[in-house]
């Protein structure tokens, strides 16, 4: 199990949401309401609870540094040439 920061990975990201299995479940409805995962994979489910709260995203703690920046006009612009 990682601990830490996770490292992004843009290969990952396009690979997600471009696989021919998720384009033939996506239009043919069969897809499960957001929770429901641990009734169709509980080991898989488990796994990624327990991944996802003990590591963060790099890229939402980038995004919490220029919220919080003290100067607002610069971090509000910035915040959204990102988005």
């Amino acid at each position: 199990m990682k601990f830490g920061i996770r490292k992004p990975s843009l290969k990952k990201r396009i690979a997600a949401r471009t696989s021919v299995k998720r384009v033939i479940r996506h239009n043919l409805g069969l897809k499960a309401p957001r929770g429901l995962g641990v009734i169709t994979s509980p080991k898989k489910a488990l796994y990624n609870r327990a991944y996802h709260r003990s590591t963060k995203s790099c890229l939402g703690i980038v995004m919490i540094v220029i919220a919080s920046s003290t100067v607002i006009g610069w971090g509000n612009k910035l915040l959204m040439r990102i988005l």
